[in-house]
């Protein structure tokens, strides 16, 4: 495996120094467009990953409208995050409430290139019973069941966002930034629509060991600070069932990640914020691009920077 990563940047390097000829000229085509032209081709070239880029903190949010609304969510997928370089902290929060169990989760950690946090509201469409809560496949909340949410994300105490939409999966990306779960501190405020909604999740939250200090209810409106796991979470328990043990694979998820980071970095070197060094990159490295925020080509036609 470190053979094959290896060749891979070899090669990825060669491409880049065959290309050197091509990167003084989409410098320069950046360099001449203007700031809302930037904007606005960037949102055009990223729209299939279900992201907006948002230009005032330089960092990627979800859509209300994303296309990852269509899959739900199950613990499965916390299970397996680390075979596809996330690694991350996540906190489930199960609470029942209006005849059906709700979930919801935060999340913290590296996502491949990116520093990032969510926040995901979901529901199951009835009651289920404890022991089949990590079995079971909730969907999305629906338009009428959106709630408003606040996140900021703390890295070592410095604050790298701030959030703030009513939405069913609020998250936030900082591009080409690597760091460890354990050094990024999550804030999430959530407004329920009553007290009965905020007194099953407060309860659940306290279930889970938020309590003073970590937890603070005003009126309808809960905050929760998510610096640690209060209870087993789903990648943690199951990673023990890993071939490879967690450990392992949670650290060699993250030489990647911590590789590709300072890859992008070096190949976009010669901008310092996300959006003119995405457009480089789709200029200079199409295919790069397309890796980087995970976008297929769609058949029969191509996205180009105009």
């Amino acid at each position: 495996m470190y053979v094959f990563i290896g060749l891979l940047v070899i090669c990825c390097l060669a491409l880049v120094l065959l290309k050197a000829r091509k990167r003084p000229v989409c410098a320069r085509r950046i360099c001449r467009m203007e700031t809302e032209e930037k904007c606005r081709a960037l949102e055009r070239l990223i729209e299939p990953s279900g992201f907006d880029y948002e230009r005032s903190q330089d960092i990627f949010i979800s859509r209300v409208d994303a296309w990852q609304r269509h899959f739900g969510y199950c613990a499965w997928f916390d299970r397996t995050a680390a075979w596809f370089q996330m690694v991350f902290d996540c906190e489930p929060v199960y609470f029942d409430y209006a005849g059906q169990t709700w979930l919801l989760e935060l999340w913290k950690g590296q996502y491949g290139i990116n520093t990032g946090c969510e926040a995901g509201f979901y529901t199951a469409g009835r009651l289920l019973p404890p022991e089949e809560r990590k079995r079971a496949l909730f969907q999305a909340v629906s338009d009428e069941e959106l709630l408003p949410m606040r996140i900021s994300l703390y890295r070592d105490g410095r604050r790298l966002f701030t959030l703030s939409r009513r939405h069913w999966w609020l998250a936030g990306f900082s591009m080409g930034l690597y760091s460890e779960p354990a050094r990024l501190q999550m804030i999430l405020s959530v407004t329920f629509p009553d007290e009965g909604m905020t007194r099953a999740c407060t309860d659940a939250l306290h279930e889970r060991g938020y309590g003073h200090g970590s937890l603070c209810v005003d009126g309808y409106t809960v905050t929760v600070c998510f610096r640690h796991a209060g209870g087993p979470s789903p990648m943690h328990s199951a990673a023990v069932h890993a071939p490879c043990g967690p450990s392992f694979l949670r650290a060699f998820s993250q030489w990647k990640n911590r590789l590709f980071c300072r890859l992008y970095l070096w190949a976009t070197r010669p901008f310092s914020c996300n959006l003119d060094r995405l457009l480089y990159l789709a200029c200079f490295l199409p295919f790069a691009f397309r890796k980087t925020v995970c976008i297929r080509k769609p058949r029969g036609r191509r996205r180009r920077l105009s």
